[in-house]
C-alpha cells in the first residue's frame, strides 16, 4: 500500500474558494464555505 500524501488546502485554493477535480470522467467541485469548511459536490 502506498503512503498517504498530505497537501495543505492553502496550496490548492490559491486566490480562489472553488476548485474542480477530475476523477476518471467525473468532475467534482471542492469549495470553502463562509465557515471555512470544505464541501465536495459532484
Amino acid at each position: 500500500m502506498k503512503e498517504t500524501i498530505t497537501i495543505n488546502s492553502k496550496k490548492l485554493f490559491i486566490a480562489t474558494k472553488v476548485i474542480q477535480i477530475v476523477h476518471d470522467t467525473q468532475v467534482y467541485t471542492l469549495r470553502i464555505t463562509r465557515d471555512n469548511k470544505l464541501i465536495l459536490t459532484k
